[in-house]
């Protein structure tokens, strides 16, 4: 989802509510800590230079059980990011902590605000020179794993 999206749902919306990917809710009380930028400068394994930017908005849990995060109060907090962060219209991934820090990406289902899994995956599979037949069936996402040769 990119911030234009979240922003137009937002602004139809009377309420936010989180999903995670195994349709638990994140509870009611969670507050958005941060929105930040993140730019990913890197090179792939088959040698070409990337870079990548990306909304982050990291949720938090506190025993504040009195406090719940509206839509224009988020609306907010997004439109003064925009403006101190200089933020494209990029794709938002989504920071929570269970058992570990977890990035997840973010979907809508018309009522709810869904956390959706995030996959890797080999940039270069043209240079990776690992045939797709030869590709374990649990690591087709990525072929550039340890031992493969690729990197």
């Amino acid at each position: 989802m990119r911030l234009s999206e979240i922003k137009q749902i937002l602004n139809q919306s009377d309420q936010i509510q989180f999903l995670l990917p195994d349709g638990e809710k994140v509870s009611a009380h969670f507050h958005v800590t941060e929105v930040g930028r993140i730019e990913k400068h890197f090179i792939d394994c088959g040698g070409t230079e990337r870079s990548e930017s990306v909304i982050n908005f990291q949720l938090w849990n506190a025993n504040d059980y009195d406090h719940r995060l509206h839509p224009e109060k988020l609306t907010n907090i997004i439109t003064l990011s925009e403006k101190v962060l200089k933020l494209g219209d990029w794709e938002i991934e989504v920071e929570y902590q269970g058992e570990t820090i977890g990035k997840y990406g973010l979907d809508y289902d018309g009522k709810s605000f869904l956390l959706t899994t995030k996959q890797t995956d080999c940039l270069a599979r043209d240079k990776c020179g690992i045939p797709q037949d030869k590709l374990p069936v649990e690591q087709e996402a990525s072929c550039c794993t340890p031992n493969s040769g690729c990197c």
